[in-house]
């Protein structure tokens, strides 16, 4: 099918040409470069083509590598294919992302002027954060300073930002860099988790009660440093201001089994017992006690 564009096509009449080019040929599809150039070349501005340039750019950086490590787990994920070499050691097979740098800049400085342009907008603010955090792979130090000027500017300068159409309210914007928080620790690398508590760290400045970042800040010390006494102290702190805290209450049993320490787990095994969110876990917590408690 052949597609012509007349002189006087209006910014809604290439964004048709150019849904239709997409769902025949994919986002970088032949083709597809050509009619967002002469969309660009008409309307410089229109968010609807910054966002296909983005997105086209973003694709055409992309690809991956196969790559051979004896670890369990790679940037949060699991092996495709896990052998052992002939003395046992593991070789396990990843699909590791790989960037063209200047295509995934190109997609990057569209991405940025369709925020400028439309500055309420946080939809193009995260769609940029989530490249840079893929394009970074584990060691995601411009994502973390990107989204710590994000949070900034929400708590100091109270933008009326949209995101989907819907205005953005801190409980929103505070479970948004919740769920970035958790990117940065699933890539599991230790940057990643300098990130996580960085970006906890950051939002403790502006929510200073948040049982969720103080947790975080906890998980921080348990998982990255090896540090129960510091993490434990993280989690009572949750607990004495929530104390039905499941994350804190969970990890601070986790840790009492990691320290063998049977004193500290029949500490929180009842807290579990009342505030668990299922029966299965009160059950088991309530089995866990009786049989700790019948040891002499």
């Amino acid at each position: 099918m052949a597609f012509s564009l007349g002189a006087q096509d209006a910014p809604d009449q290439f964004k048709q040409k150019y849904d239709l080019l997409v769902s025949r040929l994919g986002v970088d599809g032949v083709g597809v470069e050509t009619h967002i150039s002469k969309w660009e070349s008409a309307y410089p501005e229109d968010l609807d083509m910054l966002q296909a340039k983005f997105l086209y750019y973003l694709a055409k950086s992309q690809s991956s590598q196969i790559v051979c490590l004896p670890d369990a787990r790679f940037l949060g994920q699991d092996p495709m294919l896990a052998l052992k070499d002939s003395t046992g050691a593991p070789k396990n097979y990843f699909q590791e992302p790989m960037y063209e740098d200047s295509l995934f800049m190109k997609a990057d400085l569209a991405i940025e002027k369709a925020a400028r342009l439309s500055p309420t907008q946080l939809d193009f603010k995260f769609a940029r954060a989530n490249a840079l955090m893929g394009y970074e792979k584990g060691s995601p130090d411009m994502t973390l300073a990107y989204l710590s000027g994000l949070v900034d500017e929400f708590y100091e300068r109270k933008p009326e930002w949209e995101y989907v159409g819907e205005k953005v309210t801190p409980e929103m914007f505070s479970g948004f860099m919740q769920e970035y928080c958790f990117s940065f620790f699933k890539l599991g690398t230790p940057h990643s988790y300098g990130a996580f508590k960085a970006l906890s760290d950051k939002m403790l400045q502006y929510e200073p009660g948040s049982a969720v970042f103080t947790d975080n800040i906890g998980t921080y010390y348990l998982i990255a440093k090896g540090d129960t006494k510091t993490a434990l102290k993280y989690y009572n702190k949750v607990l004495k201001a929530h104390p039905g805290d499941l994350t804190a209450i969970r990890n601070c049993i986790i840790i009492a089994r990691r320290d063998k320490n049977v004193k500290l787990e029949k500490k929180y095994l009842p807290m579990m017992i009342q505030y668990g969110d299922s029966e299965t876990d009160k059950l088991a917590a309530e089995a866990r006690l009786n049989a700790l408690s019948s040891k002499k």
